[in-house]
């Protein structure tokens, strides 16, 4: 118990510094913007969707399924909100409670000493744990992996009380049930109940290659049959509904989550499908440099066979295949007695061979840090139990290492990554037992006192580097800048465009440009890297800039509905309606099947629809605009805030006259979001129409308490106050909305003329002039300023700005009055004019 504790204890200290650390990478996407964790949505949708909150059987769907970790993270949603400390304490304790379970483990397979302490230190303490520990998504990982050993310890438990004790099938039972909810936490739960036959076969039974089938057959091992059986019924049970809940279709990854995958050669994709658990295991032997993503160019594709890496491969292959035959070789002595094969005059009872390392260490020469315990096993030990040989848990080790790792391999579907550190989680269980079996395996051969205690420090000193690595990788996950600034050099495209992402929410810019420049320049067609960039040049009003690079996301993704939203925006606002029109048109036309993020599209196509119908709007084709907006309504998610689109039908439904209509949506704008401001207004609006004053004004006092720095609040209730004819609180509210708003033109405007019809024509001036200069290329702006100039006596002036206001709009007939009507008055007091 000691061990366990101590061990766990350790897991939890070497990941208590990420208590303070934030979202990072894929926890936005998981946790902040999925729908399945609010409160309003049924918790029973996170059974029907994904890891990422997309409907299962989409065919955008990455088909991760992992509906016990979603729930976690609901229920630490509902207990703490957004706060990043309750999920991240979560994960820790988490490993922790793994790290206490497989060092008890470990103690089945190594007895209770020095050894199995130090295999749950390894464990404890290995760097690569770091993703999935420090890493909110990882938690996924971690849950598996706990109930990954509860299945597992349940069926050693099944095969030391089968035939002895009715409560056997209890523990089976129980090994299937942690296998389901292992599974549930992450698909490569479900491998278990493979290492669990492995166990039953090799370590148990302790079997080797050519005893297999005769044991299978001899009618007193039907309970090995039966029990290999039953794994195999419910693993396959398991498989089977996992494929049917998911649609029956394997998930379809982008060329950059794995470009071996896409790659056109053959032979390209065999070499590096090969090599790449050669590369898993370096990292899970020397972990020195991690990254946050493998995916695009991070290892390169081998592409021929003169490529050096085939070297590791090869000797990869060549290590795992030694180890293997190591473990399962047939002893050089063998003979069957009674009915039971005998090892070296050993009797194989049933598991129970008295063929143990422990048999031949008692007479091993004693280090000084030992005097009464060799290997961390008292003397005593062996007579009390019996523990399996060293050949049976590299077996079981191997087995660790590599089942669980096989749905990574791309050996029977393609993976959505190249490499993924949080995917080692549980294959580093078979590792930390194989470093420390075959320490000990060197440990006991060796006879000389100072080589066993150079060899015991050593693995020590081993774990003592693992655990230093883990905090200086936890120190890059505390945030999402150090995190990408870290993986520069493993993915140079993909952390800097992700930098670039987390330096303009810092408000810096340049430095944001500069990142999304660096990522193009490494991987020039990454559309969302194009797009990223085009949205921080048009915030930056570099219009030109921005329509090139959206351009560019499209040229590289079609599919893109945000880049078709940003470029119709800016095509409207620019007076390119005609182009903008389609634009909106054509980006509402793009199916969402296939699509990474069927959400986030789906809010940019009703986003595209909502501004066509503006712009419909705008042009006075309010029965387009209704169109366009019921279109909108119906193919918005639901993640989708309605408010806007809803207030925006309500003035469609207001200009045609239809009141009930236009009163209703207001209404349901207003209950989609109680405190949206321009629902307020317009709502207030159509009830002074109605005669419904009182309530009207209560409106618009609601929306300036909302926001008391927005003019466009102070600017409405004043148009409310001039139609009431209360002039002077009218002219009061006009300035307060100017000064508030002084860079929005349509806010100046319109205080502009709520002064002048106050008849506060020196302050009416002081706006129009202002407006003027917001938009100096607008008739309406120059005509106004011409004509309050003209009430003011500044005659010259006056003649200026009408003239101006004539080359923009020559057909003008309101300005060409005015300013015949001021020549004939600038004539009479002997001014100069323009047409003499």
């Amino acid at each position: 118990m000691i061990a366990e504790l101590v061990s766990s204890a350790l897991g939890l200290a070497l990941y208590l510094n990420t208590l303070s650390a934030d979202f990072c990478y894929d926890d936005s996407r998981a946790i902040k913007t999925n729908q399945d964790l609010l409160p309003e949505t049924p918790w029973t949708h996170i059974f029907y969707n994904d890891f990422w909150g997309t409907l299962l059987t989409h065919s955008g769907s990455h088909k991760s399924y992992r509906p016990l970790c979603t729930l976690s993270f609901r229920l630490n949603h509902a207990v703490g909100g957004l706060n990043p400390w309750s999920y991240h304490l979560v994960n820790v304790l988490l490993h922790a409670a793994v790290t206490g379970v497989f060092t008890s483990f470990s103690k089945i397979l190594l007895g209770d000493g020095y050894w199995t302490f130090m295999a749950g230190l390894m464990f404890a303490s290995h760097p690569i744990h770091t993703e999935a520990v420090a890493g909110i998504v990882g938690r996924a990982d971690v849950g598996a992996s706990l109930f990954f050993l509860l299945s597992l310890l349940c069926y050693i438990k099944h095969c030391s009380t089968r035939g002895s004790s009715a409560r056997t099938w209890g523990w089976f039972l129980g090994t299937g049930l942690c296998a389901g909810c292992s599974m549930l936490w992450k698909e490569q739960g479900v491998t278990v109940l493979a290492v669990s036959a492995v166990y039953d076969v090799f370590v148990f039974h302790r079997l080797k290659i050519k005893q297999i089938l005769p044991t299978i057959y001899k009618r007193k091992n039907l309970s090995l049959f039966l029990s290999i059986s039953m794994l195999t019924f419910w693993g396959s049970s398991l498989l089977g509904a996992r494929l049917y809940w998911m649609g029956n279709k394997p998930p379809s990854f982008s060329n950059s989550d794995n470009p071996a995958a896409d790659s056109d050669s053959l032979l390209a994709r065999t070499l590096t499908f090969f090599y790449l658990p050669t590369k898993n295991l370096w990292l899970l032997l020397c972990p020195d440099t991690l990254s946050f993503d493998w995916s695009m160019d991070a290892v390169p594709l081998l592409k021929t066979i003169c490529d050096w890496r085939n070297l590791h491969t090869v000797a990869f292959y060549v290590g795992l295949l030694l180890l293997a035959y190591y473990g399962l070789k047939s002893p050089s002595v063998e003979r069957e007695c009674n009915g039971k094969f005998v090892t070296n005059g050993k009797q194989n009872a049933n598991g129970h061979s008295c063929h143990s390392d422990v048999e031949f260490r008692n007479s091993e020469i004693k280090p000084s840090f030992a005097s009464k315990v060799e290997n961390g096993i008292k003397d005593n030990a062996s007579q009390r139990t019996q523990l399996p040989s060293t050949e049976n848990i590299v077996v079981l080790s191997l087995s660790l290492l590599i089942i669980p790792f096989v749905p990574a391999t791309n050996l029977f579907f393609y993976v959505g990554f190249v490499i993924a550190e949080r995917v080692l989680y549980i294959p580093s269980m078979g590792f930390c037992l194989l470093i420390t079996v075959g320490a000990r395996a060197l440990y006991v051969k060796v006879q000389k006192r100072f080589l066993k205690s150079l060899i015991f420090y050593a693995t020590a000193t081993l774990i003592v580097f693992y655990g230093l690595k883990t905090a200086i990788r936890n120190g890059d996950w505390q945030n999402e800048e150090m995190l990408y600034r870290s993986g520069i050099k493993v993915n140079p495209a993909k952390a800097w465009g992700n930098l670039g992402n987390v330096l303009k929410s810092q408000s810096k810019i340049s430095e944001a440009e500069s990142a999304y420049r660096n990522a193009l320049y490494y991987r020039s067609n990454m559309a969302d890297m194009l797009y990223n960039l085009g949205l921080l040049l048009q915030e930056n009003s570099r219009f030109a800039e921005a329509l090139h690079y959206y351009k560019l996301a499209i040229g590289s993704r079609p599919t893109l509905a945000s880049a078709y939203l940003n470029t119709g925006i800016i095509l409207m606002n620019q007076g390119k309606t005609e182009e903008a029109r389609r634009t909106f048109l054509r980006c509402s036309e793009i199916p969402d099947e296939n699509l990474k993020d069927p959400h986030a599209h789906k809010s940019s196509v009703t986003s595209c629809l909502y501004n066509l119908g503006k712009l419909y709007h705008e042009q006075g084709h309010y029965e387009d605009a209704l169109s366009v907006y019921k279109e909108a309504v119906q193919k918005m998610p639901r993640q989708f805030g309605p408010q806007s689109l809803y207030n925006m039908m309500g003035e469609a439904y207001m200009r045609l006259s239809r009141l009930p209509e236009a009163e209703h949506w207001y209404m349901e704008s207003l209950r989609s979001k109680t405190d949206h401001i321009p629902a307020h207004l317009t709502y207030g609006k159509l009830l002074a129409l109605t005669g419904r004053k009182s309530e009207a004004e209560k409106f618009f006092l609601k929306a300036i308490e909302l926001d008391p720095t927005k003019g466009n609040c102070y600017m409405h209730y004043g148009q409310f106050l001039l139609e009431e004819a209360r002039l002077i609180e009218a002219a009061e509210m006009a300035k307060k909305a100017a000064e508030l708003d002084s860079t929005e033109f349509d806010v100046v405007f319109s205080a502009a003329h709520m002064l002048r019809q106050a008849s506060l024509n020196e302050a009416a001036e002081k706006y129009y002039d202002l407006a003027a200069r917001l938009r100096p290329n607008y008739p309406a702006a120059l005509m106004n300023l011409g004509a309050i100039l003209h009430l003011n006596g500044r005659l010259q002036k006056a003649e200026a700005n009408y003239l101006r206001a004539l080359q923009l709009k020559p057909d003008d007939v309101i300005t060409q009055s005015n300013l015949r009507k001021l020549w004939n008055i600038m004539e009479k007091q002997g001014l100069k004019t323009s047409k003499t």
